[in-house]
C-alpha cells in the first residue's frame, strides 16, 4: 500500500495543479502510478484542495480499490493509459480555461503549433476526441486508444488530458497545452502556426531526425 509520504507528495502535485489555474472545484482529476498501485483523486474531490481522505489507492491490474476511497469517474482511462504504456507514470485531466474554450469551439484550429513548445512537448498532431459523457465507457475507450501513441488529447466540450513519465513532464505538457489554447482564443483567426518545414527543423535539432 502507498505510504503516507507518497500520499502527501501526491497531494502536493494536486495543489500545484490548482495553483497553476488548471482546474477549479471538483473539475479535473489526477493519477500517479507507484509500482502496481495507482493513486487517483477521489470522486467529487476538489483537486486544488485535495486531502488525504480523498485520495484513492487502486490496483492497476484490475482497478480494485484498496483503501475504500472511490476514485474519480475518469479513473478507467487513467489506468487504461497506464496499462497500455508502462513508461507512463502520471495522467492529468483538466477543464483548464483555454483548453476547454477551444474544446467548445464549433471550428477549432486545425493545429495548435503556434510555438516550438507545442510540437516538442505537447504533441503533433493533438488528437481531438468527439464528445462522450464524462465517465462513460465510450470516453474511456477513445482516450485509451488515442493515447497509445499520443501524449495529449483534447476532449470536445470537455477539456484536456495529458500523460508523462512523471509529474513534471505531464505538468509541463498541460501548461504548454493551455498556453497554445490561450493563443488560439486570444488571437482568433490571426494566427500563424509553425509550418511543416519549421517543425521538421525543430525535430532535427532536438532529436537528430532527418
Amino acid at each position: 500500500m502507498a505510504t503516507q509520504q507518497q500520499i502527501e507528495t501526491f497531494i502536493g502535485y494536486a495543489h500545484k495543479v490548482g495553483q497553476a489555474g488548471l482546474t477549479i472545484c471538483s473539475s479535473g482529476n489526477i493519477s500517479w502510478r507507484i509500482g502496481d498501485e495507482v493513486l487517483i483523486s477521489g470522486t467529487g474531490s476538489w483537486v486544488p484542495e485535495l486531502t488525504a481522505d480523498k485520495v484513492s489507492v487502486c490496483r492497476l491490474s484490475d482497478g480494485a480499490v484498496l483503501n475504500g476511497v472511490k476514485p474519480s469517474m475518469e479513473s478507467v482511462f487513467h489506468m487504461g493509459v497506464m496499462r497500455e504504456r508502462p513508461e507512463v507514470g502520471v495522467v492529468l485531466h483538466f477543464q483548464s480555461p483555454y483548453a476547454t474554450a477551444v474544446a467548445c469551439m464549433k471550428n477549432p484550429p486545425k493545429d495548435l503549433n503556434f510555438t516550438a513548445e507545442v510540437p516538442i512537448h505537447v504533441g503533433n498532431p493533438i488528437p481531438m476526441i468527439p464528445y462522450f459523457r464524462p465517465g462513460s465507457p465510450e470516453l474511456a475507450s477513445h482516450v485509451v486508444a488515442e493515447m497509445k501513441t499520443a501524449n495529449s488529447v483534447l476532449l470536445c466540450k470537455h477539456g484536456q488530458v495529458v500523460c508523462g513519465a512523471d509529474f513534471n513532464q505531464a505538468f509541463e505538457r498541460a501548461m504548454f497545452f493551455e498556453m497554445a489554447c490561450r493563443i488560439a482564443v486570444l488571437n482568433g483567426s490571426n494566427v500563424d502556426p509553425l509550418n511543416d518545414a519549421e517543425i521538421k527543423d525543430l525535430d532535427v535539432y532536438i532529436n537528430g531526425k532527418k
